[in-house]
């Protein structure tokens, strides 16, 4: 049974979707910001469930508050592509308050040079924004690029992480009023 739920936090009202687990508790699939590219919508047929995302909300509560690095949820494996999994896995090894490049990933999948055009497409549909830090992707360059949920919230992000240092504090005015095209290394 597919279940939902909403939780406030500093990035807006966060959309929660998921599978219904033994013991009530849900097996997060999704992990939406309002206005996000490609966000997903609430089906006819789901069911509000908010005690079943309880262990979801406290945890991201505890790391909007900077007392959690790191998420233990139980999450849905079987969306997207081989290739784009492999990639969400890297994402998912990328440690709190730091950074990597769009090309980095892509040697870390295997997939160096052409392929990192098609990590930076991987990334934007990672479909746990948060929970599976595609925030943590920058240009090879220090400047942010593309955040399916908008530059201003990955620079929270990044923010809340301590991750963002000189370069990157300013890289975000350049990334808004400059075009955003060209190499995602």
């Amino acid at each position: 049974m597919t279940v939902y739920a909403y939780v406030d936090g500093p990035l807006g009202e966060m959309l929660l979707v998921g599978q219904l687990a033994e013991g009530g508790r849900a097996v997060l699939r999704s992990l939406s910001l309002p206005g996000q590219k490609g966000a997903v919508e609430v089906e006819d047929g789901w069911t509000l469930a908010p005690e079943a995302f309880a262990e979801a909300a406290r945890q991201l509560g505890e790391y909007f508050a900077g007392r959690r690095d790191r998420f233990d949820l139980p999450l849905a494996g079987d969306a997207g592509t081989e290739f784009q999994r492999r990639v969400w896995r890297a994402l998912e090894e990328i440690p709190y308050g730091t950074t990597v490049s769009y090309g980095e990933i892509a040697r870390r999948v295997g997939s160096a040079g052409a392929g990192v055009r098609a990590v930076g497409t991987a990334i934007g549909r990672n479909p746990l924004l948060v929970v599976r830090p595609c925030h943590r992707v920058i240009g090879a360059d220090g400047n942010l690029r593309g955040y399916a949920a908008g530059l201003d919230r990955k620079e929270r992000l990044l923010g809340l992480e301590g991750a963002l240092d000189g370069a990157l504090e300013g890289a975000l005015d350049g990334a808004l009023g400059g075009p955003l095209g060209g190499a995602l290394v």
